[in-house]
């Protein structure tokens, strides 16, 4: 498939050929029903905060533990993701976020989908909603690139993800690589076992909520992938992990990233490497962003074994 279609005059086939081809191949990533932007709904009144968002209170952030003392997480330092390119990456993610909601629709996810804009895993009218709005991407395979969920819109969108996620994928090489030492197998076995990984990114929006205490910006979860690579701001807290039954703050690290196990990786290395459940808070002043970036194994990959 041709990347550059900015200025492509069959774009709109290209994407009805694309989507027939996905159907065929049985290339859907599961499925969401479609909500109403919470970006929307905080700009026409700040204040409100409709019940299908309030939690129970088992499930409140003030409810739960949440300790003020700081465990160690897995940040990386020193990664060779420049700081301009972090910036570049943040500065098209808030370009999207910051476009009308009008332009934004146009790049909204399918009932059946979880590709493009809106909320992802939304099962049923009666499910509890995460106080968050996203877009999701696939970067790698290339050919399972469905443009119309790329705002090119957006200056520099485009270059800055395929930019960053080339760094992205060298350091996921790298971990996987000495992952693969430690699990006493060769260093390029792991990648191997992958087949032709996909690289996905969900980029959050986290608008202000006048309800902190009562919603949460996305629900407690553990990832499908073999590692994520989150990039937070660097000054305003939102992630937890759970340990020991505790949530616990992952204090943010200015231009560090952080890693995050996944299901995949636990399965392979039999329990070796856990599974990191975790979940995202709101924040009353200040809106917030991340940028999750997913290492996922082929389909057809042999987990487990």
């Amino acid at each position: 498939m041709e990347l550059g279609m900015e200025n492509g005059a069959s774009y709109k086939e290209e994407e009805e050929e694309e989507e027939e081809e996905e159907e065929e191949e049985g290339l859907g990533w599961g499925k969401s029903l479609p909500v109403q932007s919470v970006q929307e709904l905080v700009r026409r009144d700040p204040s409100s905060v409709p019940e299908r968002y309030i939690r129970d209170h088992a499930e409140r952030p003030k409810d739960r533990g949440v300790v003020s003392a700081i465990t160690p997480d897995i940040p990386i330092i020193n990664h060779g993701v420049e700081e301009d390119l972090l910036c570049r990456i943040r500065k098209a993610m808030g370009g999207f976020f910051n476009l009308s909601y009008e332009e934004k629709k146009k790049h909204a996810m399918a009932p059946n989908d979880v590709h493009g804009y809106g909320q992802a895993f939304v099962m049923s009218e009666e499910q509890k909603l995460d106080w968050n709005d996203l877009l999701y991407i696939i970067v790698e395979p290339t050919e399972q690139r469905r443009m119309k969920y790329w705002p090119i819109i957006v200056p520099d969108f485009k270059d800055a993800v395929e930019m960053y996620s080339t760094k992205i994928k060298r350091i996921a090489e790298e971990l996987l690589g000495n992952i693969s030492l430690l699990m006493n197998m060769k260093r390029d076995e792991l990648l191997a076992m992958h087949g032709t990984w996909k690289l996905s990114m969900r980029m959050n929006y986290y608008p202000p909520c006048s309800r902190p205490d009562d919603v949460l910006g996305v629900s407690p979860h553990s990832d499908g992938s073999s590692i994520t690579i989150l990039l937070q701001e660097d000054d305003i807290p939102g992630l937890q992990i759970k340990y020991k039954g505790e949530w616990i703050p992952v204090k943010p690290i200015p231009n560090a990233l952080v890693i995050n196990i996944g299901d995949s990786l636990e399965a392979w290395s039999n329990g070796m490497y856990e599974s990191i459940e975790h979940r995202a808070l709101t924040n009353k002043d200040s809106a917030r962003m991340s940028l999750a970036t997913f290492v996922n194994p082929d389909e057809n990959a042999d987990i487990g074994q």
